[in-house]
């Protein structure tokens, strides 16, 4: 099966998450992902834990598929190296520091002028100019920065987000806008630069509540679990303290619900309770109407009643049990990746239908490919003992 970008080069000097969240999914579609490493320690990412035999639970998700190959590009051999892999790259990924690009003589001009059918992608906190330009930024910056922990958290004390959002956000923006700017190459035949900021990708995603805020004249709360905005809406107690989440939409949910889950049709014709935003202004007294009506019963039996009913519902879901979720194995969602540590397994990404749309390679060692790589630009063996002596590679 040919892949949608097979036969694509991609450079990415990367560390962390964003730019290799970015890479990878290029990867995963086909293209041949060269990740520029430091030497001998490679991305910082790969020691940020030892969970996965060994291996950095952050660095296993992003780094299949791709090719390592270490560079001190702060030397002059090590800037000639990534120049002359750059004549015949499609795409240029980066996250280093804010100008640290420039400062090796590697700017979007000077990029240009080796390669102008390049596409750069830079990828920083605040983008590449104004005041906050060199400002240090990191995933829980950027959600402070972009609004997300006022909206996040309970109503004493915010919190972040589990997962790194703001650089998943910037990950998934620069993807999107790399396969974009792929599709105007093929038209134009000119490279482009992107210029992706965490705090604009994440600010996408804060749509709703900024414009709650501004137009409306007050934040949406901090409510935990529940919606700020809708009602009922989150997780509510059921017998032996367990937790069942469920969701109400629309006046027609809302009905359905008071019929055949609380039993009290009359409920959902209450002045106080007949729009979602009297239930919102009353959720105090319409709380003690649900929770009296469900914490005699189990999770199953109201989890039960819910499906039946057809109202939105879950249980609170550890990741093991999310690993083991029953709908993911009868989609057969799951493939193996190899590792220097053995097999793992990794999620099929949503994109895909099947295992065979997808480049599913291995995940590398540092400077796992750094000598075939040389080897294919021309240098010897002999001359890659001696950069590797003087710690170039």
């Amino acid at each position: 099966m040919i892949l949608p970008l097979e036969g694509l080069k991609v450079i990415s000097v990367e560390q962390a998450v964003a730019a290799p969240f970015a890479s990878r999914q290029l990867a995963d579609l086909g293209a041949r992902v060269i990740k520029i490493e430091r030497p001998k320690v490679g991305d910082f990412a790969r020691g940020y834990d030892q969970t996965v035999n060994g291996m950095s639970s952050h660095f296993v998700w992003l780094n299949r598929s791709k090719e390592s190959l270490t560079l001190n590009m702060k030397a002059e051999e090590g800037k000639e190296i990534f120049e002359e892999l750059l004549k015949d790259a499609d795409v240029v990924i980066q996250n280093l520091a804010p100008g640290a690009m420039n400062r090796l003589g590697l700017s979007n001009e000077e990029m240009h002028a080796i390669n102008d059918q390049l596409i750069i992608c830079n990828i920083s906190g605040y983008g590449s100019n104004g005041s906050y330009v060199n400002k240090k930024a990191y995933d829980l910056i950027i959600q402070a920065d972009a609004g997300l922990l006022s909206v996040t958290g309970t109503e004493d004390a915010p919190s972040k987000a589990g997962i790194s959002v703001a650089d998943i956000a910037a990950g998934m923006y620069a993807y999107s806008g790399i396969l974009g700017q792929l599709i105007k190459r093929a038209k134009t035949k000119k490279g482009a630069v992107l210029d992706i900021s965490m705090l604009e990708a994440l600010g996408e995603w804060m749509g709703y509540p900024m414009y709650y805020s501004v137009y409306g004249g007050t934040s949406p709360k901090r409510t935990g679990a529940q919606h700020a905005t809708i009602y009922p809406y989150g997780p509510f107690p059921v017998k032996d303290n367990n937790m069942v989440f469920f969701a109400i939409q629309n006046e027609r949910e809302w009905l359905n619900f008071c019929k055949t889950v609380l039993k009290n049709e009359e409920l959902a014709m209450d002045e106080r309770y007949n729009s979602n935003s009297k239930r919102v202004q009353n959720k105090e007294n319409l709380r003690i109407e649900i929770e009296a009506e469900l914490k005699g019963k189990s999770a199953e039996e109201v989890i039960a009643i819910l499906e039946k009913n057809k109202i939105a519902n879950a249980q609170l879901n550890s990741m093991k049990q999310f690993f083991e979720h029953p709908q993911l194995q009868e989609r057969d969602r799951w493939l193996d990746i190899e590792t220097p540590v053995g097999t793992i397994k990794s999620l099929l990404p949503p994109i895909f239908q099947n295992k065979e749309e997808m480049m599913a390679g291995p995940i590398p060692d540092v400077g796992e490919q750094t000598d075939y790589i040389l080897q294919e630009i021309g240098y010897q063996n002999d001359r890659i003992k001696v950069l590797k002596d003087d710690e170039v590679i």
